[in-house]
């Protein structure tokens, strides 16, 4: 079995270098991951500039470019064989409920779930590797799995909180929650005194019910979300097929 490993803290990141030990005891492993920290890169492409493929003494392929890119580059003509699974991160810090949107360790793991692949996005919550040797864990036994059966592809995000492996207390399959808004914007001055602006932190949980990515978190327990990529809001096909029926019809336009 072969597990293509990505993530979006960079190539150097001790979540990457953690996860590829733990997966190389069940899968031969090849890493092709971002050179630089693309937090939040979402789902970016990069089409406006060709990228570079370097490799460091250890044997991981990096990316001048962003966590999709990576995992792009490498099913379209970089690998000269099709992986059984894609896995990113782990990433250092959570990717929680709206998180997943912005995340570039869910993006990486998108990319593989876009090419037909089980894919899989491991996250620890707190900042600082604090218990990582936990999250590999769970990412592995969760990866097992999927390769033992990996029809049908689906994607899916993993959460595992800091804390010692004996005080894990399980594994829940949950929905995604959802956080407040972000707080405010940073206004700072730059030399010229002129302003420049910092992205404000991650809001609170809003939806953190029983069930929610969130509460599995509070209570103890990894969270493990399978996702979908339709973004269609089906509940409102019908209504808006009557709103718009006539719109651009002949005759319809409006002075």
């Amino acid at each position: 079995m072969r597990i293509l490993l990505a993530n979006d803290d960079g190539y150097l990141a001790p979540g990457l270098q953690a996860l590829h030990a733990g997966l190389s005891r069940i899968a031969e492993v090849t890493v092709v991951a971002p050179e630089q920290n693309a937090s939040a890169a979402s789902n970016a492409l990069t089409l406006n500039r060709p990228l570079s493929v370097f490799t460091a003494a250890n044997g991981f392929r990096f990316v001048n470019g962003t966590p999709s890119d990576c995992v792009h580059i490498a099913l379209t003509g970089l690998l000269d064989f099709r992986p059984d699974l894609v896995v990113s991160g782990v990433n250092n810090g959570a990717n929680l409920g709206d998180d997943t949107i912005y995340s570039g360790t869910v993006a990486a793991a998108t990319e593989g779930f876009l090419f037909g692949l089980p894919s899989l996005a491991v996250s620890l919550v707190n900042k600082g590797w604090e218990h990582l040797d936990c999250a590999v864990d769970v990412a592995v036994a969760v990866a097992r799995d999927l390769l033992r059966a990996p029809a049908p592809a689906l994607l899916y995000n993993l959460n595992v909180p800091n804390v010692p492996r004996a005080e894990l207390r399980g594994v829940q399959v949950v929905r995604l929650g959802k956080r407040h808004p972000s707080q405010p914007v940073i206004v700072q001055r730059d030399p010229r005194g002129e302003p420049i602006y910092w992205i404000g932190g991650a809001g609170n949980a809003l939806d953190d019910q029983p069930g929610t990515d969130f509460h599995a978190i509070a209570q103890g327990y990894a969270a493990l979300t399978p996702l979908q990529l339709d973004l269609t809001h089906h509940q409102m096909l019908d209504a808006c097929r009557t709103r718009f029926a006539d719109l651009g019809a002949a005759g319809s336009a409006q002075s």
